[in-house]
């Protein structure tokens, strides 16, 4: 018998994994927050002998190096891979003992595109392919992005991507079950797919990397990509040096009169709290991004790197799922920390600061119209698809570069669905803007009166 349980996490679009028998386990790409792992460990009743990383990654702060230290496993690394620490190097068509009771061996595979390096990793049972983990290789209907490592790879690796998965499906039985790291809202993934398992034979049916000739694919792909999250450039040097542990204590109290001065000194003032209550009050010039939207990608992506943040969440189960998230992308310690509501947040005698949202039906009756501005905060790839006529575009995450772009009166602030609008009004309000948030969702626009161009 053997088992693969997986650690999603939501907020990144990924997954990682724990694999064994009876009595020992290998762990697949672990999550810098190495307790989960280690209680998946616990609840099998298995011993982690074996760490391994398919590639040393650019979305997150790996664990991998963590786990090892404290279970006393050996951590397999691809031998590419340019690290900084010790690690037992991986080369292609290496085999590693999981499980010798249960038959289970791990078998390497060279699979560059996402990287490099990158590696997959089979799991036989008496000498049967079950499972490949394919981390950012094949995904579910995609592959990784090949655009990560070096511009002036980027068109050498997306044809290695190509190679790579045409040599899984060759190399592997249609059954064989593929379990990717990335493509579940990574944007490591070159495009996003649904579904949440896959095998082989389905790949071979539907992914594009294995229904299309090489130039199309390539092409198609490349044309494809979007704008990489800022803080990816930071989690690869991150990785190859080696993390250094987390730290998840809850950060120091800030009172009304600590928020105050954070702000004053130009530090980023975060209220974790979901958008309507928000936009109803919340302490002037604080920014909202939602504890249950993609925390830790939106704000490692817009933050200035190593800025002093400080959040304010409505509870100390909210605080504490939102430092864990963003220990994930290197945000390791909050300056400061408040739970409660803006009351307790603002100076005796302030009001909280607060802002109207609306519906697209909402919009459509003020636009066009004197002094209304439309503000569309979403990505070129999904603007292409169509778009409020007369809008101005810029995307959220670029948002705080470009304030002065936006043209002048009350502005109507949209995303495909509100979360990155509120972002976005959070972000305007803080600059003394008069901001009305859309909290609806884009495909409302047209049915609203809305003139939607495509380009």
């Amino acid at each position: 018998m053997f088992f693969v349980d997986t650690i999603e996490v939501a907020g990144l679009g990924n997954r990682s994994y724990l694999a064994g028998g009876e009595r020992t386990a290998v762990a697949v790409d672990p999550l810098r927050d190495v307790d989960r792992m280690i209680e998946a460990a616990v609840r099998r009743g298995v011993r982690i002998s074996h760490v391994v990383e398919t590639h040393v990654h650019n979305d997150y702060v790996s664990g991998g190096l963590e786990l090892a230290r404290l279970t006393g496993a050996a951590y397999l690394v691809p031998a590419g891979a340019h690290v900084s620490f010790e690690r037992t190097p991986v080369h292609d068509g290496d085999r590693t003992a999981v499980d010798a009771a249960a038959g289970l061996v791990l078998r390497s595979l060279a699979t560059p595109g996402h990287t490099p390096h990158h590696t997959a990793y089979v799991l036989e049972q008496n000498g049967t392919s079950v499972a490949v983990f394919t981390g950012g290789s094949l995904l579910i209907g995609t592959v990784g992005r090949p655009d990560l490592v070096e511009p002036r790879l980027t068109e050498e690796l997306a044809r290695a991507q190509h190679a790579s998965a045409h040599r899984l499906a060759a190399e592997l039985p249609d059954g064989t079950a593929v379990l990717p790291t990335h493509g579940f809202g990574s944007f490591c993934s070159s495009s996003q797919a649904g579904g949440s398992g896959t095998t082989i034979g389905r790949e071979k049916a539907a992914n594009e990397a294995l229904t299309r000739d090489v130039d199309t694919f390539v092409a198609d792909l490349l044309a494809g990509l979007d704008d990489i999250p800022a803080y990816y450039a930071h989690m690869g040097p991150v990785n190859a040096a080696g993390p250094a542990p987390v730290d998840l204590t809850p950060p120091a109290v800030a009172d009304a009169e600590e928020i105050a001065a954070r702000l004053a000194a130009g530090e980023w003032v975060v209220d974790l709290r979901n958008r309507v209550a928000f936009a109803g009050g919340h302490v002037s010039g604080s920014f909202n991004f939602e504890a249950d939207g993609q925390l830790a990608t939106y704000l490692a992506w817009l933050i200035p790197w190593g800025k002093p943040v400080t959040l304010l969440a409505e509870s100390a189960g909210q605080l504490a799922a939102a430092q864990r998230e963003l220990v994930r992308v290197g945000i390791d310690r909050p300056a400061a920390a408040a739970t409660g509501d803006p009351s307790a947040w603002v100076r005796e005698g302030e009001t909280p600061a607060a802002f109207p949202r609306a519906t697209f039906a909402d919009l459509a009756a003020r636009h066009p119209g004197e002094g209304v501005v439309v503000l569309d905060v979403r990505r070129e790839s999904e603007r292409a698809g169509g778009f409020v006529d007369g809008s101005v575009h810029i995307p959220v995450h670029t948002l705080h570069r470009r304030l002065g772009e936006i043209p002048e009166g009350e502005v109507w602030v949209h995303c495909a669905g509100g979360m990155r609008a509120a972002i976005a009004a959070s972000l305007l309000d803080a600059a003394g803007r008069d901001v009305v948030a859309v909290d609806d969702a884009f495909d409302a626009a047209g049915k609203a009166g809305l003139t939607v161009r495509t380009v």
